[in-house]
């Protein structure tokens, strides 16, 4: 996964110049007047074989108000947490100025990856500035010249062994999913290994929702302590936070996530990068929470979050939050459960629980539910199991001939698992409905006890199994030839 830099420093260092030439684009403002940058501004980079996302963030100023500087700060604070890599630049020909040494210590605290670049540190006037730039404790400075391009493969050099390092990390914290089963040919279940969590693999679950559902609080109350900032204000937490548990006995590694709003309201590119960060969590989950406030459930924006999950075949369990002020609880609980059956019918089944993250009730059916989701997840069936069943799906309702062409269903079998996965061999696969499709999916969910889990189905083409198609028949054309050489009677 590509990991993210962000360009940090005073103003009118060149961190826009330098953003502009790692893109290949003249994609930010450059002018030699400060504060120019008031935004974030993302693109995708190249520095030799390394592809990665760079930010040009705003001057970080000391102001501490509403002010714009006050803001632009702020934002560039909020990019620094959520970027993997900080490159803090200096004026090499200015030197060290006091402003420098404030954010030089403010990155040693909230970044675990600090670069230290010397700018406009072409000629000998910038010498003294880079030398003085040890005394900031942020180890050797990278001469660099953005506007000429001189210094980038010290870059390269130090930005390399970091993406490594992330790259080994982010492979380790990813889930194993589209797991490849063995062939049972003889009907048995194969060899599976257990998908039980253990302490060095937990089950690693996201909570994701719109801002202010709950989600900090309800991981707050799992946890038995505030560690995790909550508010009445909707979107306090800004970025994708994993912690390590130990649930009722079960090892998990839960993310909080930034609540992901409609993209029409995303103003911000700080609430972009926030939005970013939480699908990212849905990629790093094996179970997706999908939390929804009791008051407002299913709005537009839940049903994008949940599809999500499905799509990336994810398992989901759906969570309805702040049910302690419900007043109509049994009334509420039904038209709940209809408008999930009616508007997202691909997660049919899965479950649907309440919660109180203020109070905890609940909490045990949110720890068997997420247990039960992920172990269906993992679910395996025979391929005998399938071929029978599919011969009663079959008889019960024969697949359709489209153009006159009967489409014959011939065999099946599950190739994959988490999420499950299966391969129909049959006749002209392109031409079967998405209708029949759907009516098998609902079959194994309802028959082989799969609700809410994302199935995958696959046709295939089994080809034409006659083994003298396409050979020339010799017999009959030699006899014939034999029969026609002149002398010898025809009979």
């Amino acid at each position: 996964m590509p990991f993210t830099l962000a360009i940090v420093g005073r103003p009118n260092v060149g961190k826009s110049t330098l953003f502009n030439r790692l893109v290949g684009k003249k994609l930010a403002l450059v002018d030699d007047q400060p504060g120019v940058t008031r935004d974030l501004r993302e693109g995708e980079a190249r520095l030799g074989d390394l592809r990665f996302t760079v930010i040009d963030t705003a001057g970080l100023e000391e102001a501490t108000d509403d002010s714009l500087q006050g803001r632009m700060r702020r934002l560039t604070e909020r990019a620094v947490d959520m970027a993997d890599i900080c490159l803090f630049m200096i004026d090499a020909r200015a030197g060290v100025t006091p402003t420098d040494e404030i954010f030089a210590d403010i990155l040693r605290r909230r970044s675990a990856h600090v670069i230290l670049a010397a700018n406009k540190g072409e000629g000998s006037a910038a010498d003294a500035g880079v030398i003085e730039a040890y005394s900031l404790g942020l180890g050797e400075p990278i001469r660099l010249s953005a506007e000429h391009g001189e210094g980038l493969n010290d870059l390269y050099t130090q930005l390399a062994p970091i993406a490594d390092a992330l790259a080994e990390q982010a492979a380790a914290d990813a889930p194993e999913t589209d797991v490849d089963l063995p062939e049972d040919d003889d009907g048995n279940d194969g060899d599976i290994p257990d998908h039980a969590p253990t302490a060095s693999r937990p089950l690693q679950v996201a909570v994701v929702g719109r801002p202010n559902a709950g989600k900090s609080t309800l991981i707050n109350r799992i946890l038995g302590e505030d560690r995790l900032l909550t508010g009445p204000e909707a979107g306090i937490t800004r970025d994708a936070i994993s912690l390590n548990i130990d649930w009722a006995g079960t090892p998990m590694r839960i993310f909080d996530t930034a609540g992901m709003r409609k993209k029409a309201r995303v103003q911000e590119k700080l609430e972009k990068l926030s939005v970013s960060d939480g699908l990212r969590a849905v990629k790093f989950a094996e179970v997706v929470v999908v939390l929804l406030d009791a008051a407002i459930p299913f709005e537009q924006q839940d049903l994008r979050i949940a599809d999500l999950a499905e799509r990336e075949g994810r398992a989901v369990v759906v969570a309805v939050n702040k049910w302690d002020v419900e007043p109509e609880k049994q009334e509420k609980l039904r038209d709940l459960k209809e408008a999930f059956e009616r508007l997202l019918p691909q997660l049919r089944g899965a479950p649907l629980v309440t919660v109180s993250a203020k109070t905890g009730r609940g909490l045990d059916r949110l720890h068997a539910a997420i247990l039960r989701a992920h172990d269906i997840w993992n679910r395996r069936v025979s391929t005998a199991h399938l071929n029978r069943w599919l011969t009663g799906m079959l008889e019960q309702h024969p697949p359709p001939a489209p153009q006159g062409k009967r489409i014959k269903l011939r065999y099946m079998t599950q190739a994959k698992t988490r999420p499950p996965g299966f391969v129909v061999m049959c006749s002209h696969p392109d031409k079967m409905p998405d209708s029949y499709k759907r009516y098998l999916v609902n079959g194994l969910r309802e028959d082989f006890d799969m609700p809410g889990t994302p199935i995958r189905l696959t046709l295939r083409s089994q080809g034409d199994k006659n083994p003298y198609k396409g050979r020339k028949s010799s017999g009959p054309s030699k006899l014939r030839k034999h029969l026609d050489k002149p002398g010898k009677p025809r009979r």
